[in-house]
């Protein structure tokens, strides 16, 4: 059987100059700084390097659908071997590898970026889990958004060369995938983007409480796709008391100081209805305390 042939990503210059890389649902804005021909060069280098990845994921994807359990799953792209690894920490929880997928993208492209000399700093962006290179004396100022409807951060965390952040993720029911939790965003730091990607799908789940102000559905009645199959998903969460809110951050931070001391994540930022919590390593969680703006 001959394979189907499938045609190249998209790409276009943003008027600020940064990279834009579409492949089915495969969405990067990509920043970059170094000397001229190096970040000409490895604008070609993205461009390249996400050529073969959605076929490649697609070739695997009903095992990138099921949950984690026993040993881990052979895989054969590079891309799923880092989905399932960032998520085999946490298959304890019904997890599946799709938990990582668009922080291992995003790590994909950037290792393509970064293997060009003379980049000092790169960021790729794919729908808000973002993969970082940064030189010792760089600094990037990362927004940080509550609600995917209203664009505009609602805080910043900056990330300087010396720190040990190259990944960061969000995670809430307001998001593009689905979520078990009610939080509004949970923003987590971590070494790297896959990582970032699914501890804070696993946050946002953790943070949580009943009350019928909240609704939720099959994820499978949604999208008879999604690797979440019969499992609840939140739909709406309305006006909560204060009480059932703290009780949500509370569960949400306990998992955090968990993945914490595993050293799984740098630091985390979890937003309810108005409320946040902080939780990260010393130096971190003191970055975060001075820049990140409460909503």
């Amino acid at each position: 059987m001959t394979e189907v042939e499938w045609p190249p990503p998209r790409r276009a210059l943003l008027p600020d100059g940064r990279l834009h890389l579409q492949d089915g649902p495969i969405d990067l804005v990509i920043g970059l700084e170094g000397a001229r021909a190096a970040v000409i060069e490895a604008r070609e280098a993205a461009w390249q390097g996400l050529h073969g990845v959605l076929p490649g994921l697609s070739r695997e994807l009903a095992l990138l659908r099921a949950p984690l359990m026993g040993r881990m799953p052979a895989f054969t792209h590079p891309v799923a071997k880092r989905m399932a690894e960032a998520a085999w920490p946490h298959r304890m929880h019904y997890v599946t590898p799709m938990v990582a997928v668009a922080g291992a993208v995003a790590e994909h492209v950037l290792r393509a970026i970064i293997a060009v000399p003379g980049i000092s700093l790169a960021h790729v962006n794919n729908g808000g889990d973002i993969a970082l290179h940064l030189s010792p004396a760089s600094t990037l100022r990362v927004g940080l958004v509550e609600d995917p409807a209203r664009p505009e951060p609602s805080g910043l965390a900056v990330i300087r060369g010396g720190d040990a952040v190259r990944g960061i993720a969000t995670s809430g029911w307001r998001g593009r995938s689905f979520s078990r939790g009610i939080a509004d965003a949970v923003t987590v730091l971590a070494a790297r983007a896959p990582e970032a990607d699914a501890a804070a799908s696993i946050i946002a789940n953790a943070v949580d409480v009943d009350h019928p102000a909240i609704s939720r559905a099959r994820a499978c009645e949604l999208d008879p796709d999604s690797d979440l199959r019969d499992l609840h998903v939140t739909v709406e969460v309305g006006a909560l008391p204060e009480e059932a809110v703290g009780t949500a951050l509370d569960a949400g931070e306990r998992c955090a100081e968990g993945l914490l001391a595993r050293g799984l994540i740098l630091g985390a930022c979890l937003r309810l209805q108005g409320r946040l919590r902080l939780v990260g390593a010393a130096g971190v969680l003191a970055a975060m305390e001075q820049v990140v703006v409460p909503p």
